[in-house]
């Protein structure tokens, strides 16, 4: 018996466009995907230049947020996958971030 293993190629993200309900990743094969911004609670709680300062990670393999400490996978985005964060995780962070701005 033999099998098939498809070898399926990731793009890279070539830009990334926020607005305060989405983001629009364009990929290096020519699509544009678009997905909520409410699947990652820690940009949807940010300023918008927290948001706007982002930078390619892995070859465009992923974003990354350095002020929130967010990281998106490409592979996560096309497979309409949102943050895996727990409530927990997020509770914490959230209540962290309130202390530090008072």
């Amino acid at each position: 018996m033999t099998s098939l293993e498809t070898d399926i190629q990731i793009p890279a993200v070539t830009n990334v466009l926020i607005d305060e309900d989405s983001i629009t990743v364009d990929l290096s094969d020519g699509r544009t995907i678009t997905v909520p911004l409410s699947w990652y609670p820690r940009l949807l709680h940010t300023e918008v230049n927290e948001r706007k300062n982002w930078r390619l990670i892995g070859n465009g393999e992923g974003i990354h947020w350095p002020d929130v400490d967010e990281d998106i996978s490409v592979r996560g985005i096309i497979a309409g996958k949102p943050s895996l964060e727990s409530n927990t995780s997020f509770k914490k962070w959230l209540e962290e971030r309130k202390k530090n701005k008072i």
